[in-house]
């Protein structure tokens, strides 16, 4: 074993260093060496630790001298190699032969880190502040009556915030945050289609769908709110005693707004006070129709970055219990059903819901005092105005009662919020993308009254729908499939679902036939867009399940049926066969064999079969 004292070392490694460049490099490459590399440092060496070592052999020479001819070199060589011994040299050459390998790899993961994907979002910035005295935490400019006022974008952000890295960006005055994480979807592409298995199974079917692992998705939270279009300041539009004073459909929930006020609703500005239900009361929930438990009431106001939320009215479906989601996503989103007195109490009486309020990952919240007698236009509100029950969520996804989720749910808002950029996201009907078309389908399939139907394409036309074309492109569907909505709560959003509500208020409850027109009015005004993603996408991450009554009409699924093989058939052969005793075969024909077999036409010497 040999062992180096640290003064020793380094006097060895400049040797080492030394005999490495005389012999890898010519001589003019050891006259540039000499002037700037290890022939100074060897000077110094020498000055430091000169009675370490023999004078004779360390006095320095000029460096045009040192390496000037082969004959020097071969004198040089021999003599370090006997200074300090065959295994030392070997050790040094190792030594520096590691150090240059690490280096280089040093220098090939520094050239492979800058070559990282960053995707930016582009945000603004909502300051919030957190009441201490209590759980709920409301943003900044909030009045009690939940008028949402949004402020000045600013740079910086107060409250206790889960933030991500922050990354400027020089294309945007305001903070972006960034993911510095691998994309691995960034080459994803959509297979080709399977061939079909069942020719009887037709219809619509999922895709796949490129999600990112859990916690990549949970780290591409966006830190601040996206920035409204035009809009900064909604408020909502609050009357005790509505009265109906034009001739057209609405309700008392709705707080019968005109004509005129609808138009204005689409004059968007700064600041803006629309109906968006609830006008009666001091706040939604309470004494407003659609009212809920004061404790209940508690729970709603609670801040909360994502929620899932769901409704089943009128006993119509069966809750579905989620899966696939994240121990994360179990802590901290919660997931909340809405539900009137009539599933209450079936639920209660099956022993399905106990008094802890909790289905599984559900958390149900009972509604009492509904506004509609048609528990499918009920449905619509929690749908519809999530951001008036939750006024303290940053995100929501609204999935019907008859879905089962089977994603989580930051995959899913990544996937299609996030990742998109966007703000609101709903996916485009698999089949249609007409609203002509789509009011023929629910006329022929008796979804609603017909002449209702009719009284509200009729109102549409008027005010110049047309049928879909090319012309609307980017726009690829004027149709949704409005079971699953994706959004986030910022004032535009939460203006365009406003207006959704009120025409499914005035009009038909089948939303699908309103939500182009109010898409497009509000389009047509600001920048902003919505994404409509594919519905073999959304069918990758809900399941979609059989309503209530249609699972009890439907008859009991048949017994599998016993399969019987029977052997097979012996042939007929002249060769002796075994017969059990007693019973003889005869092997003559009968009368009756005659008329079987025929004698085939031509020649006498023709066979009979």
């Amino acid at each position: 074993m040999i062992w180096i004292t640290p003064r020793s070392f380094l006097i060895e490694f400049e040797f080492g260093a030394l005999f490495l460049i005389g012999t890898m490099t010519g001589g003019s490459l050891g006259l540039r060496t000499g002037s700037y590399g290890s022939l100074q440092q060897l000077q110094l060496i020498q000055n430091g630790f000169s009675h370490n070592l023999p004078t004779p052999g360390l006095t320095r020479k000029s460096s045009k001298l040192l390496l000037s001819s082969s004959r020097e070199k071969d004198r040089v060589l021999p003599f370090v190699c006997r200074f300090l011994g065959r295994k030392r040299v070997t050790m040094l050459l190792l030594v520096v032969l590691a150090l240059l390998v690490f280096v280089f790899n040093s220098f090939t993961v520094n050239k492979e880190s800058s070559n990282v994907i960053i995707t930016q979002h582009s945000e603004s910035v909502i300051p919030y502040r957190k009441d201490r005295s209590s759980s709920s935490i409301t943003f900044a400019g909030m009045e009690d009556k939940h008028d949402i006022k949004i402020p000045s974008t600013e740079n910086t952000v107060t409250g206790n915030v889960k933030h991500r890295i922050l990354i400027p960006s020089p294309s945007h005055p305001l903070i972006q945050p960034s993911t510095v994480v691998r994309d691995h979807c960034e080459n994803f592409a959509f297979p080709p289609p399977p061939p079909p298995t069942d020719r009887k199974r037709y219809g619509p079917r999922p895709c796949p769908v490129c999600y990112l692992p859990v916690e990549q998705a949970i780290a591409s939270m966006p830190s601040f709110s996206s920035e409204s279009s035009v809009l900064r300041n909604l408020t909502y539009v609050y009357d005790e005693n509505p009265i109906r004073i034009e001739s057209h459909r609405g309700s008392e929930f709705g707080g019968f707004p005109t004509l005129k006020q609808r138009n204005d609703s689409y004059d968007i500005k700064e600041s803006m006070m629309v109906h968006c239900g609830f006008v009666k009361g001091s706040k939604p929930g309470h004494q407003s129709g659609f009212d809920v438990d004061e404790a209940d009431l508690m729970e709603l106001e609670m801040f909360h970055d994502i929620i899932v939320a769901s409704a089943v009215f009128g006993n119509y479906d069966i809750i579905q219990q989620p899966k696939n989601i994240s121990e994360f996503s179990r802590k901290n989103v919660p997931f909340y059903m809405f539900i009137d007195e009539e599933t209450e109490a079936y639920m209660t009486n099956s022993s399905v819901l106990g008094n802890s309020k909790r289905v599984g990952l559900w958390r149900i919240i009972v509604v009492r005092n509904v506004p509609y007698s048609d528990a499918r236009r009920n449905g619509k509100i929690p749908k519809l105005l999530l951001h008036r029950l939750f006024p303290n969520v940053r995100y929501s996804l609204w999935i019907d009662g008859k879905l089962q989720l089977v994603v989580d749910p930051y995959q899913i808002l990544e996937r299609f919020l996030w990742r998109q950029n966007a703000n609101f996201a709903i996916s485009r009907h698999y089949k249609r993308y007409d609203v002509f078309e789509e009011a023929e389908a629910n006329k022929a399939a008796g979804k609603y009254d017909n002449s209702t139907i009719n009284e509200q394409i009729d109102f549409y036309i008027k005010e110049g729908l047309q049928p879909y074309s090319e012309a609307k492109f980017p726009i690829t569907s004027d149709v949704p499939e409005g079971c699953v909505i994706i959004k986030e709560h910022i004032p535009i959003t939460n203006l365009f679902t406003c207006n959704w509500f009120n025409e499914v208020d005035r009009f038909t409850s089948r939303d699908q036939l309103s939500f182009s027109t109010v898409r497009d009015k509000i389009m047509g005004k600001v920048n902003w867009s919505i994404n409509m993603f594919l519905d073999c996408e959304r069918r990758n991450f809900v399941i979609q399940a059989y309503h209530r009554e249609l699972l009890e009409h439907m008859p009991p699924p048949r017994p599998p049926r016993a399969i019987i093989r029977l052997p097979l058939p012996l042939r007929q052969s002249t060769k002796s066969v075994k017969t059990p005793t007693g019973k003889k075969i005869s092997l003559k024909r009968g009368r009756g064999d005659k008329k079987r077999h025929r004698k085939v036409g031509g020649s006498r010497d023709s066979k009979s079969f």
